[in-house]
């Protein structure tokens, strides 16, 4: 049996990218993947157990690589709340809003209808970020900068506000791009409106 090793599976994980963009979730097939690569289904099977393991594999390798430098902006130290909270929606929403990002979440919610893969791929992705999210919020609540409450909520309502000008109308096809100025303020709105229900009130 060959010893599984990181570059095979980067290796796979490139491949699998490139079928899925082209056929789409539905349309991709292990077979074609693991003729692409040149090997047996058996060895990719070795790597990933089914086509949906793949897929979100493919997905979140992205996603890391790209919401990484947004989630970091939290982890510096804050001065301006209203500034770190801007810079982080705007990173986070020029990656949600690149069609790349819409397409694989439109196969995720065509297919989650008939299978687990919207619960693994929340599971395994979404659902880490928006932890990170709560806990620079319930640091901010604890430093006094916004008031009590559940961090995991606001946190929802916070990536709602970020979502609704810019994520959403993309996906549904009423806005095909959005300018990076035009998206800044959308953020802004976004940002202004979360520290309205949460900040607390200066003396």
């Amino acid at each position: 049996m060959r010893v599984k090793t990181p570059a095979r599976r980067e290796a796979i994980l490139a491949v699998a990218a490139d079928v899925f963009k082209e056929m789409g979730f539905e349309g991709a097939s292990m077979a074609e993947i693991s003729t692409r690569i040149g090997g047996s289904k058996a060895t990719l099977y070795g790597y990933f157990k089914s086509k949906e393991e793949l897929f979100v594999a493919v997905t979140h390798g992205e996603a890391k690589k790209q919401m990484e430098p947004a989630l970091a902006a939290l982890d510096q130290e804050v001065d301006d709340l209203a500034k770190t909270l801007q810079v982080f929606g705007e990173k986070a929403v020029s990656f949600l809003c690149q069609e790349s990002t819409l397409q694989t979440h439109r196969m995720i919610v065509a297919e989650a209808g008939r299978s687990d893969i919207g619960r693994r791929f929340h599971e395994e992705g979404p659902k880490m970020g928006m932890e990170r999210i709560a806990a620079f919020l319930k640091k901010q609540m604890a430093a006094g900068r916004l008031r009590p409450a559940d961090p995991m909520l606001a946190t929802q309502q916070l990536c709602a506000l970020l979502d609704c000008e810019t994520v959403k109308p993309m996906m549904l096809g009423l806005e095909t791009s959005i300018s990076r100025p035009r998206m800044k303020r959308m953020v802004g709105r976004a940002v202004e409106t979360f520290l309205a229900a949460y900040a607390m009130p200066s003396d």
